[in-house]
């Protein structure tokens, strides 16, 4: 088999910290199982944008088409902007063009890590946050427009095809895994609000005739609202958990919090035929350079990269490695002597990834 090609795409602030740590995490694992890649590194971002006035190059994306996986650190600097005031944004090109519509962003506490949530360490949470990724509120810089400076207006696009993949995504997961850590039941979470919103109706609409394809899964509904109530008072209730973009981008992030950091989240943007992955937090321009940044979410979101890899292309070594990096995060966590102070501890960015290379080669 030739070696998979991955385009790697650090990017702004601390992405290149993280994207680095990765890197060797992949690397070591990759040693152990003798699997061959080619890494291609491109540049985009908002640095770019401010150098050349453009955050990617046009010649690039041919190269990320081409791609078996993109590796993606972070972009955006809150002192650059388009003209209407946005901050530079790249990867909305990637999503579209690849069609990458799932958005699927672990929420995992791992032993050794304090959850601010009481009870959460002795009963556990582990859910998986189906993120629909190509539409909804996010336009990704289109179909927005300002009124003078008097109004702004974005629409809400929920599509039949895209909430429908979406949606039998997160059952067909649902089925692959253990279930919800509180009774083992395999169940999805339909998280909208079609109480007021026309769209959000029609999402929920559609969400039950899928569920209807799946009766061995238990399916269930809570309003956004609600929602955030029951991720903190019964975060171990959840097992797979789909929604509209935006509040998947939102619910994503607190339930970062009740793992303990927006540094143990990673994530995987896939569609049919391409996929890419990176950690759920953003570019963090005021720890950049300092070597604190925690690199775990971009270390697991190579994990996820090479487990979608072997399940891809149906091949076992890149399976292992994937699961490699995870256990020796795992390890790392449960030990407890390497802590980046997000976790509460001093180490360094780079101490971090070595305890975790340390441990794969182990």
């Amino acid at each position: 088999m030739a070696p998979y090609r991955i385009v790697v795409l650090p990017g702004d602030g601390v992405g290149p910290e993280v994207i680095a740590e990765g890197l060797k995490a992949i690397r070591a694992a990759m040693e152990g199982v003798s699997l061959e890649a080619q890494f291609i590194e491109l540049e985009i971002g908002a640095a770019r944008y401010r150098r050349t006035g453009a955050a990617f190059g046009q010649e690039d994306i041919e190269k990320v088409r081409q791609a078996d996986a993109v590796f993606f650190g972070a972009v955006g600097l809150p002192d650059v902007r388009l003209p209407d005031g946005r901050e530079v944004q790249s990867g909305y090109i990637y999503r579209q063009d690849l069609d990458l519509y799932a958005n699927i962003r672990p929420v995992k506490l791992y032993k050794g890590v304090e959850s601010p949530l009481k009870k959460a360490e002795e009963r556990g949470i582990d859910y998986v946050i189906f993120r629909e990724n190509t539409e909804g509120l996010y336009t990704f810089g289109k179909g927005g427009f300002r009124i003078g400076k008097e109004a702004a207006v974005n629409p809400l696009i929920i599509s039949r095809k895209g909430t429908e993949r979406i949606v039998r995504a997160a059952f067909q997961m649902a089925r692959r895994r253990r279930g919800a850590p509180e009774d083992g039941v395999k169940r999805v979470t339909c998280v909208d609000k079609s109480n007021v919103v026309e769209a959000y109706a029609f999402f929920e609409e559609v969400f039950r005739e899928v569920a209807g394809e799946f009766p061995d899964i238990q399916s269930e509904h809570y309003y956004t609202d609600a929602m955030t109530v029951l991720m903190v008072q019964r975060s171990w209730h959840f097992d797979v958990v789909v929604t509209e973009n935006m509040f998947g981008d939102i619910l994503s992030d607190l339930g970062a919090g009740t793992i303990g950091s927006l540094g143990l989240a990673p994530s995987a943007e896939v569609g049919d035929h391409h996929g890419l992955f990176q950690s759920i937090h953003g570019s963090a321009p005021d720890i950049a350079g300092k070597g604190i940044v925690n690199p775990i979410a971009a270390i697991l979101s190579g994990s996820m990269m090479f487990d979608w890899l072997g399940a891809t292309h149906r091949d076992p070594k890149a399976s292992e490695v994937g699961r490699r990096i995870e256990e020796a995060v795992e390890t790392v966590l449960a030990k407890g002597r390497v802590k980046t102070p997000d976790l509460g501890g001093k180490n360094t960015t780079s101490q971090m990834g070595d305890a975790i290379v340390e441990e794969i080669k182990a």
